[in-house]
């Protein structure tokens, strides 16, 4: 088989959650490219319009559904919709996600409740619906959870976050052992420090510095390099024995000490 039939998605449909913004987004053309058809979960049409043109301009396939990742009923009719428009469905990503540098004894349960409902609570409901759907139909499927190096390594400053992420990071380890036996994969891709939406307001310049000192690569990474090791996990070919895993792509960052 060679290196383009292993990564190959034709005839797969994969659904990005949150994949109207800039990391997720960079996911879904990346799948597209790969032939598969996408599909774009989020709540703004404008971007979600903006990134399909990208797609398809370059030959791909999608569409986009409106939902509130956070509510089961909005996913559920994610599920229904891309039933009824594709058939099924073979790839799962959670990647909606919000950020807050508050300091820790300042947390309002507002703030803490709002990351955690979408950071956490998305990704289990979505496992969940989606998850019931794969396991019913027995169909073979990549769920790919987007963590972060604070789910891994304590990083100050985003205390809420990296709560949420460290769960997220649980899950699939916990969902990647249950569901192995049946064909479903789950794992973890892991972002080093890509500069999104999510973290403008926590990357000051002094803090921006600090990530550099601790950060091999010494620069930031960029969405389009998250895409191959996305397309390793959901590839039934090249990755169909990879699951459990947390994959990192952080030019180095979690390699550094002193």
């Amino acid at each position: 088989m060679s290196p383009i039939e292993l990564f190959d998605l034709s005839d797969q449909t994969a659904v990005v959650i949150g994949g109207t913004g800039e990391l997720c987004g960079a996911i879904a053309e990346g799948y597209a490219a790969a032939n598969a058809e996408v599909v774009l979960v989020g709540r703004d049409p404008a971007k979600a319009e903006k990134r399909l043109e990208s797609i398809c301009a370059h030959g791909g396939r999608g569409y986009f559904v409106a939902a509130d990742a956070s509510k089961r009923g909005d996913l559920q009719l994610v599920l229904d919709t891309v039933l009824e428009r594709s058939k099924g469905v073979n790839i799962l990503v959670n990647g909606a996600g919000v950020n807050s540098p508050t300091p820790f004894l300042d947390i309002p349960e507002e703030e803490y409740d709002r990351i955690m409902n979408i950071n956490t609570k998305a990704v289990v409901l979505a496992c969940q619906v989606f998850g019931r759907y794969f396991v019913d139909n027995k169909v073979p499927a990549s769920i790919i959870n987007l963590g972060s190096m604070s789910g891994l390594l304590p990083l100050s400053r985003v205390f809420t976050y990296s709560m949420s992420k460290a769960a997220v990071h649980n899950l699939s380890k916990n969902l990647a052992r249950e569901w192995a036996p049946l064909g479903i994969r789950v794992n973890t891709l892991v972002p080093g420090f890509f500069p999104a939406e999510q973290n403008k307001k926590v990357l000051t310049p002094d803090r921006v510095s600090k990530i550099m000192g601790h950060t091999p690569a010494a620069r930031f990474g960029e969405a389009k390099e998250l895409i191959g090791a996305a397309l390793l996990l959901a590839s039934n070919a090249a990755g169909s024995f990879i699951t459990g895993h947390e994959m990192v792509v952080d030019g180095g960052y979690s390699s550094m000490t002193i």
